[in-house]
């Protein structure tokens, strides 16, 4: 079965999602970070933000029986984060001044490395295109950055996010600027 389709994130997608953000994070991450590092993340730095879904910018990969993947955009402030994040921000953003945010991007491990996460952001690209922005931002898991760098995005700085154990999760913001 390697057969998918990208399509908008429901709300009845939320228990999917759900079970697939921790198992995606504990097995794609474990390379890049511990795993006290990983158990404090999920739910709050690493997790679903579900303003993604209500404002139709968020988007899972599909199987004829699973969801194996999901990523979407913010034309929202917030950088990162979960409905749980001190970090929320939904104060929209100006499409001629600043960069939409690419959010929330994780993908079954049984189905890493075979393009769905390069679709995904090329489908938030087009979207926050079509959307006035000419700019992208995202937080990216150390995990990530290859993937985001091959897709032409330029790391900015790293940020060290505190975490709710006392510890902190290294993650680069980067940047695009579509063509």
């Amino acid at each position: 079965m390697s057969s998918w389709s990208l399509r908008l994130a429901t709300p009845d997608d939320i228990p999917a999602l759900q079970a697939l953000i921790p198992l995606s994070v504990r097995k794609l991450q474990a390379a890049t970070y511990s795993s006290s590092q990983m158990e404090a993340a999920l739910g709050t730095v690493l997790g679903l933000d579900t303003q993604l879904i209500h404002d139709a910018t968020y988007f899972v990969a599909q199987t004829a029986d699973a969801v194996v993947a999901c990523g979407g955009w913010s034309r929202r402030k917030t950088l990162f984060g979960s409905n749980r994040s001190p970090v929320l921000d939904t104060n929209f953003l100006d499409p001629a001044t600043e960069p939409a945010r690419v959010r929330a991007m994780f993908v079954h491990p049984d189905w890493a490395r075979r393009g769905i996460g390069r679709a995904i952001l090329a489908e938030c690209e087009s979207a926050a295109a079509a959307m006035g922005f000419r700019t992208l931002e995202m937080a990216a898991t150390l995990a990530g950055i290859p993937l985001y760098s091959v897709c032409g995005y330029t790391p900015l700085e790293t940020i060290q996010v505190p975490l709710p154990n006392g510890e902190t999760l290294p993650v680069v913001r980067m940047r695009k600027t579509l063509l």
